[in-house]
C-alpha cells in the first residue's frame, strides 16, 4: 500500500508572485524610459551618468557597486560612454579607473532631466503621495538600500 499524497496548496496567482511583479514593474519601466528618452541612452547609461553627477572622480569598482552592476558589464558600458564623449576614464594606480563626466555627458545629462521627472509622474501617478513614498520605501528596503 501506498502512503497518503500531501494535500497540494492552492496555486499563488501570478499576480501575487513577486518575481512576476518585478519583472512586469522592470518592464513598465524600461518601457516609460524608451518612450520618454527615445534609443540613444539606455536606463543604465542614464544611471551612470547620474552616478558620476553625483561622484565625480570614482573609480569603475565602486560604480559598478553603486549601480548594482559587475565590474566587466560596467566597464565595458563605461567604455562606450567614453567613445560617445560624455566620459572620461583616467587609469589610476593599481590599474583602477577614475570616471568623471565631460561637458557633453553633463550636457546630455541635463537634457534627460526633465524626462526623468516625466517617467517618474507617468510610472507613479496613479498613486497618492503617501503611496510613493511607501513604494519607493519598500523597494529601497527590498534591495537593501539605505538612503
Amino acid at each position: 500500500m501506498s502512503p497518503p499524497l500531501a494535500p497540494v496548496e492552492p496555486p499563488v496567482a501570478l499576480a501575487d508572485e513577486p518575481g512576476h511583479l518585478i519583472r512586469r514593474a522592470q518592464q513598465m519601466a524600461v518601457s516609460t524610459f524608451h518612450e520618454v528618452h527615445g534609443r540613444h541612452v539606455t536606463p543604465i547609461q542614464y544611471a551612470i551618468l547620474r552616478t558620476l553627477h553625483e561622484t565625480p572622480g570614482i573609480d569603475q569598482v565602486t560604480l559598478a557597486q553603486m549601480i548594482a552592476l559587475d565590474t566587466s558589464t560596467a566597464a565595458d558600458i563605461a567604455a562606450r560612454l567614453e567613445t560617445k564623449g560624455w566620459i572620461v576614464r583616467e587609469v589610476l594606480p593599481r590599474r583602477q579607473r577614475s570616471l568623471s563626466l565631460t561637458d557633453e555627458g553633463q550636457a546630455v545629462l541635463a537634457a534627460l532631466r526633465p524626462g526623468a521627472q516625466a517617467m517618474q509622474s507617468t510610472l507613479m501617478g496613479h498613486l497618492e503621495p503617501q503611496e510613493q513614498r511607501e513604494l519607493l520605501r519598500l523597494l529601497r528596503k527590498f534591495v537593501h538600500y539605505q538612503g
